[in-house]
Protein backbone atom coordinates (compact mmCIF):
# COMPACT_ATOMS: atom_id res chain seq x y z
CA UNK A 1 0.00 0.00 0.00
CA UNK A 2 1.28 3.47 -0.89
CA UNK A 3 2.28 6.07 1.66
CA UNK A 4 1.34 9.69 0.90
CA UNK A 5 3.66 12.23 2.50
CA UNK A 6 3.80 16.00 2.85
CA UNK A 7 7.31 17.41 2.83
CA UNK A 8 8.29 21.01 3.50
CA UNK A 9 11.54 22.65 2.49
CA UNK A 10 12.50 26.14 3.72
CA UNK A 11 15.15 27.60 1.38
CA UNK A 12 18.44 28.78 2.80
CA UNK A 13 19.34 32.40 1.91
CA UNK A 14 20.16 32.70 -1.77
CA UNK A 15 19.19 29.07 -2.49
CA UNK A 16 15.58 29.59 -3.61
CA UNK A 17 16.25 28.78 -7.28
CA UNK A 18 18.35 25.70 -6.44
CA UNK A 19 15.55 24.43 -4.19
CA UNK A 20 12.99 25.01 -6.92
CA UNK A 21 15.04 23.03 -9.45
CA UNK A 22 15.63 20.17 -7.01
CA UNK A 23 11.93 20.04 -6.20
CA UNK A 24 10.90 19.99 -9.86
CA UNK A 25 13.16 16.95 -10.41
CA UNK A 26 12.57 15.17 -7.10
CA UNK A 27 9.66 12.94 -8.14
CA UNK A 28 11.35 11.95 -11.43
CA UNK A 29 14.47 10.76 -9.60
CA UNK A 30 12.41 8.82 -7.07
CA UNK A 31 10.39 7.33 -9.93
CA UNK A 32 13.53 6.30 -11.86
CA UNK A 33 14.58 4.36 -8.77
CA UNK A 34 11.16 2.64 -8.59
CA UNK A 35 10.25 4.16 -5.23
CA UNK A 36 7.05 6.12 -5.92
CA UNK A 37 3.64 5.44 -7.41
CA UNK A 38 2.29 6.93 -10.63
CA UNK A 39 0.24 9.46 -8.64
CA UNK A 40 1.37 12.90 -9.83
CA UNK A 41 3.09 14.96 -7.14
CA UNK A 42 1.84 18.37 -6.06
CA UNK A 43 4.39 21.15 -5.62
CA UNK A 44 3.42 24.45 -4.07
CA UNK A 45 5.00 27.48 -2.45
CA UNK A 46 4.15 29.17 0.85
CA UNK A 47 4.26 32.95 1.30
CA UNK A 48 7.63 32.66 3.09
CA UNK A 49 9.14 30.85 0.05
CA UNK A 50 8.98 27.37 1.55
CA UNK A 51 8.28 24.60 -0.95
CA UNK A 52 5.68 22.01 -0.03
CA UNK A 53 5.52 18.69 -1.86
CA UNK A 54 2.86 15.99 -1.64
CA UNK A 55 3.73 12.66 -3.22
CA UNK A 56 3.19 8.93 -2.77
CA UNK A 57 5.86 6.36 -1.94
CA UNK A 58 5.11 2.86 -3.24
CA UNK A 59 5.33 1.41 0.27
CA UNK A 60 6.97 1.67 3.66
CA UNK A 61 9.69 -0.60 2.24
CA UNK A 62 10.30 1.88 -0.59
CA UNK A 63 10.88 4.63 1.97
CA UNK A 64 13.42 2.41 3.72
CA UNK A 65 15.14 1.60 0.41
CA UNK A 66 15.53 5.33 -0.31
CA UNK A 67 17.68 5.63 2.81
CA UNK A 68 20.25 3.21 1.34
CA UNK A 69 19.97 4.26 -2.32
CA UNK A 70 23.13 6.10 -3.45
CA UNK A 71 21.29 8.20 -6.07
CA UNK A 72 18.65 9.33 -3.59
CA UNK A 73 21.19 10.00 -0.86
CA UNK A 74 23.14 12.26 -3.25
CA UNK A 75 19.95 14.15 -4.13
CA UNK A 76 19.02 14.55 -0.46
CA UNK A 77 22.50 15.93 0.25
CA UNK A 78 21.87 18.58 -2.41
CA UNK A 79 18.58 19.39 -0.68
CA UNK A 80 20.43 19.80 2.63
CA UNK A 81 22.70 22.39 0.99
CA UNK A 82 19.73 24.32 -0.41
CA UNK A 83 17.18 24.14 2.39
CA UNK A 84 16.16 23.15 5.87
CA UNK A 85 13.61 20.37 6.17
CA UNK A 86 10.62 21.86 7.97
CA UNK A 87 7.63 20.45 9.82
CA UNK A 88 4.29 21.37 8.25
CA UNK A 89 3.12 22.81 11.57
CA UNK A 90 5.83 25.50 11.21
CA UNK A 91 4.45 26.71 7.86
CA UNK A 92 1.99 29.55 8.59
CA UNK A 93 -0.54 28.46 5.97
CA UNK A 94 -1.08 25.15 7.76
CA UNK A 95 -2.55 27.08 10.70
CA UNK A 96 -5.65 27.79 8.60
CA UNK A 97 -8.54 25.37 8.08
CA UNK A 98 -8.22 25.92 4.32
CA UNK A 99 -4.52 26.32 3.59
CA UNK A 100 -3.75 28.18 0.34
CA UNK A 101 -0.49 27.95 -1.57
CA UNK A 102 0.93 29.11 -4.91
CA UNK A 103 1.15 26.18 -7.37
CA UNK A 104 4.59 25.36 -8.74
CA UNK A 105 4.16 22.37 -11.05
CA UNK A 106 1.60 21.71 -13.76
CA UNK A 107 -1.00 18.97 -13.21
Amino acid sequence: MGRIVITCYRPKPGKEEKLLQLSLNHYDQLNEQGLVTDRAPILMKAKDGSVIEVFEWKSKAAIEKAHTNVVIQKMWAEYAEACDFERPVNINEFQEVFSEFEPINEP
